[in-house]
């Protein structure tokens, strides 16, 4: 789904401080996912959850900006270890680090970023907009394995059985 957050003024007045910075951007070259890069998953994640925290009347600027900043770490996981611990444990609180580098992180903003592995981990969030973040980070992971990965099995299925459009 393609999310035009780049056109959302209330959304963009939020995180324009910090969604162009160097370190944000670096985010394009890590894969995430398989199909996305942990700056496309990111601001996935930002922009929906903000747009729910919208909806459920919760804190805006902490939702849309810890949800841009959760996965904010610096090599591939998969490849490289970083500190003692599970990656879901250990990345949120080396994103939240980096994080604290960047910009000043409320106590709200340090949940969103430290619990969103909750289910993976077993602190669990302490506000609402932790949740909708926690949440969200999920359904983002999940859309972006499953929509890519069924495109391309539907495209090699009419490939294979020779049909236009399966």
């Amino acid at each position: 789904m393609t999310l035009n957050w780049k056109n959302d003024i209330e959304y963009m007045e939020l995180v324009e401080d910090l969604i162009f910075t160097d370190d944000v951007q670096s985010l394009s070259v890590y894969k995430q996912h398989h199909y996305s890069n942990r700056l496309e998953h990111s601001i996935n994640v930002s922009y929906r959850s903000f747009l729910l925290a919208k909806k459920w009347k919760g804190d805006l600027r902490a939702t849309a900006r810890a949800g841009l900043l959760h996965d904010l770490f610096f090599y591939d996981w998969r490849e490289e270890k970083q500190g003692e611990g599970t990656h879901a444990y250990v990345h949120p609180r080396v994103a939240l680090n980096n994080a604290k580098k960047l910009t000043e992180i409320s106590e709200l903003e340090e949940d969103i970023i430290v619990k969103h592995m909750f289910g993976a981990t077993v602190a669990p969030p302490k506000y609402k907009e932790s949740y909708i973040v926690t949440l969200v980070d999920k359904y983002c992971a999940c859309e972006e394995v499953i929509v890519p990965f069924y495109q391309r099995a539907k495209f090699r299925a009419s490939a294979y059985f020779g049909l236009a459009n399966v």
